[in-house]
């Protein structure tokens, strides 16, 4: 099978497309042959070199989310056939013609979604549902701030808030993703540039007074201890990414004060158990949703997998507005 190969850390030029042999799957594993993938930050960190892949992915071809058939399956598979259309998240390999995962770390693809849109879905909408729904949880006329509205991850969220009954808020450093997020439910913005004691300000004027309930925080950095001040009584904080920054000072009075609860999040470490949890949690609750067009997944462009390094320094530029997508030829 041809795939993205990382030959050494560095920048997107150690990126090769060579042809590898071809996973087999093992017992209550399928084998998919990918027609499209997501591309994520983590794949850019992993070719840097700071992003190691878990144990029993491949090192050096990254890749966390994929749309494609069912191309063969493992000793005691029972719940797909051949020609079975799916799509999920895995550690890495997703960013070549064939991956094998386990048999329950895969969705059925939702009704009226081609693969490029499919490929889109599953680590944003996965990532937002389980740090909102799952874990904050999320209520009914709650108010939400995301950090970096033009992301995968902030658009997945937008729409999911709405449909929960709540109000989403965001912040970006970009006028125009402000703008574009709003065709997507988002009910306010700010600008966030030099000045990040904005965050308090708007927040609290959004809220008249009281602070925001969830905050989905993907960026870090500075932004987190400014997300604690903007934080209503009992919030919730889940931290997500760090592009701001691995570090942050945080006022503790205040977490204490206010009765704070701060939750880091990630999808790729978690056990084979826990990623199966979430799978099942996004079938049950996301993708009604996509099949029904309450929400949908946002794509930025469209690369070929020859093109991958293209892709990779469109993602560095900051300038995306959603996904990113691979074609899987």
């Amino acid at each position: 099978m041809y795939a993205v190969v990382i030959s050494r850390p560095g920048g997107p030029e150690v990126l090769d497309v060579r042809e590898v042999p071809a996973p087999s799957p093992q017992d209550r594993e399928v084998l998919v042959r990918v027609r499209a993938a997501g591309l994520n930050r983590a794949d850019l960190l992993q070719r840097l070199g700071r992003y190691p892949a878990p144990a029993g992915s491949p090192a050096n071809i990254p890749g966390l989310e994929f749309a494609g058939e069912i191309a063969g399956v493992g000793a005691s598979v029972t719940r797909w056939r051949e020609g079975d259309s799916v799509f999920g998240i895995v550690g890495g390999g997703a960013h070549a013609q064939y991956l094998t995962t386990h048999e329950d770390a895969v969705a059925s693809v939702a009704r009226g979604l081609t693969w490029l849109q499919a490929a889109a879905v599953p680590e944003v909408f996965i990532t937002a549902h389980d740090a909102m729904i799952i874990q904050a949880g999320l209520q009914p006329g709650e108010l939400v701030l995301i950090h970096a509205v033009g992301s995968g991850v902030a658009l997945a969220a937008i729409q999911l808030i709405r449909t929960r009954g709540a109000v989403p808020y965001g912040t970006s450093r970009t006028a125009s993703k402000v703008e574009r997020a709003a065709a997507h439910g988002l009910a306010g913005g700010m600008l966030v540039r030099d000045r990040l004691d904005v965050i308090v300000e708007e927040s609290r004027r959004w809220s008249n007074g009281r602070g925001m309930n969830v905050i989905l925080d993907l960026v870090g950095g500075g932004y987190t201890g400014e997300s604690v001040r903007a934080a209503a009584p009992q919030g919730r904080l889940m931290l997500v990414g760090t592009m701001g920054g691995p570090t942050a000072s945080i006022p503790l009075g205040v977490v204490l004060h206010q009765r704070l609860t701060l939750r880091g999040t990630s999808l790729r470490g978690r056990t084979l158990a826990e990623k199966i949890v979430a799978t099942a949690a996004f079938v049950r609750d996301v993708v009604p949703l996509l099949e029904d067009g309450r929400v949908r997944p946002v794509i930025d462009s469209i690369y070929s997998l020859a093109d991958v390094a293209r892709a990779h320094e469109r993602v560095e530029r900051n300038e995306t507005f959603g996904k990113v997508v691979l074609a899987v030829d």
